[in-house]
């Protein structure tokens, strides 16, 4: 599967942005989706997580309460939508999936992801 990250951009402290995932390829009905952000000389972090089944959503603790992931399979799109934006949200966003046979999990570990968006990259401006 492809993924296309896209949705980044300039804004204020306190605003709310949506990125989009959009993927081709496959379907993802059967892969785990996931949202990770990078800023430069730091670690790729996870920010949120869906599972193939069951809508179950995982949130770093950094975004919990301020990040919703939601899903449409069958528009083969995952959506972060972002509120109250600060400026240490900034950072290069990533999406990225695994097939999930599990099909309840929602890993945290950038490394149990297969497929890479190319990151589209949010800046918060105070």
């Amino acid at each position: 599967v492809q993924l296309q990250a896209s949705g980044g951009g300039l804004v204020q402290v306190g605003d709310s942005l949506r990125l989009f995932c959009g993927a081709s390829g496959r379907t993802i009905s059967t892969d785990v989706m996931a949202w990770f952000r990078q800023v430069p000389g730091k670690e790729r972090e996870f920010v949120a997580g869906i599972a193939s089944r069951g809508g179950r959503t995982y949130y770093g603790d950094s975004v919990k309460g301020q990040f919703t992931i939601s899903r449409d399979n069958a528009k083969k799109t995952v959506v972060l939508q972002m509120t109250s934006l600060k400026p240490e949200d900034t950072a290069v966003y990533y999406c990225a999936s695994k097939i999930s046979r599990v099909g309840l999990e929602v890993p945290t570990d950038r490394s149990r992801y297969d497929n890479w968006g190319q990151g589209t990259l949010v800046t918060v401006s105070s």
